[in-house]
């Protein structure tokens, strides 16, 4: 059973920058594509990021490109997402996910973290 804990959450003002770290524990992540999801109030969950195991590629949504990155340690089991130039509209719970197959729906991930706190003053 894999488990995911999320760190690196804060409040930071535009313009600034956040890393967020996933450490995952209980099982191996190798074969597992690794994702980020986040959830603004009153708003679904929804993909930010993604690097998939088999290719090793990234993907992203438009909104982050350019400004996050995806990044992952194997032998650490980590997972980190450096997010740059925040913007208030990225203020969110940021998820750490674990799946087999990887993509940009939450069906895609069999394991999730509780999420950290993302807010970007304006």
């Amino acid at each position: 059973q894999v488990q995911l804990v999320e760190s690196g959450g804060g409040l930071v003002p535009a313009g600034e920058s956040l890393r967020l770290s996933c450490t995952a524990s209980g099982g191996l992540l190798i074969g597992y594509s690794m994702g980020w999801f986040r959830r603004s109030p009153g708003k679904d969950r929804e993909f930010v990021a993604t690097t998939y195991s088999t290719a090793g590629t990234t993907h992203y949504r438009d909104s982050v490109k350019g400004r996050f990155t995806i990044s992952r340690d194997y032998d650490k089991k980590m997972v980190f997402l450096q997010m740059s130039n925040l913007e208030p509209e990225d203020t969110a719970v940021y998820y750490c996910a674990a799946g087999r197959i990887g993509g940009t729906t939450t069906y895609d991930y069999t394991y999730w973290g509780q999420g950290t706190q993302v807010t970007v003053s304006s």
